[in-house]
């Protein structure tokens, strides 16, 4: 039973807030219980160059030092899930940047308040997801493997597609 239209992928970091927080599980639950499928995950510090690379569109902002300090504070756990659209419904779950307008229910209206400390980061599109994917993990840290319950989540067309 293969499902080989199901290979959409996005990244996800739980930031240093989260980890020193003890919330890495609660966050992973969230994302499992949605029936997205976990092909990656690591825990790992960030060293400036990555950072500059991933924060590039902010990299030249004054408050890039301070984003740059606080993401290198704590080890992140870096998770790549796969889905059926799942970068806009990784999005959903994890909510809007400013955490304390965050709808309730959302990763980061449960709990976070901040703009910086808002527990989690999520790529922004697929163009974001392919790119933030190749930068976090290798190939060989990436798994294909049948996920049996995909045929209790998806129907048999989105299984398909």
């Amino acid at each position: 039973m293969e499902f080989s239209g199901i290979k959409e992928k996005t990244l996800v970091l739980i930031k240093p807030d989260a980890i020193q927080r003890g919330l890495v599980g609660e966050i992973l639950s969230r994302f499992e219980k949605k029936g997205l499928k976990l092909v990656g995950m690591k825990m790992m510090s960030l060293d400036d160059a990555i950072l500059r690379e991933h924060y590039a569109h902010i990299a030249d902002k004054p408050f890039f030092p301070g984003v740059s300090n606080f993401m290198q504070s704590s080890p992140v756990v870096a998770m790549c899930l796969e889905g059926l659209e799942v970068v806009n419904a990784v999005r959903l779950i994890t909510g809007i940047t400013k955490s304390r307008d965050a709808e309730a229910g959302s990763i980061r209206g449960d709990f976070a308040m901040s703009v910086a400390c808002n527990v989690i980061h999520a790529s922004d599109s697929l163009e974001s997801a392919q790119a933030e994917v190749s930068r976090f993990f290798a190939k060989d840290e990436l798994f294909d493997y049948m996920k049996s319950e995909y045929e209790f989540v998806y129907v048999q067309d989105e299984r398909e597609a």
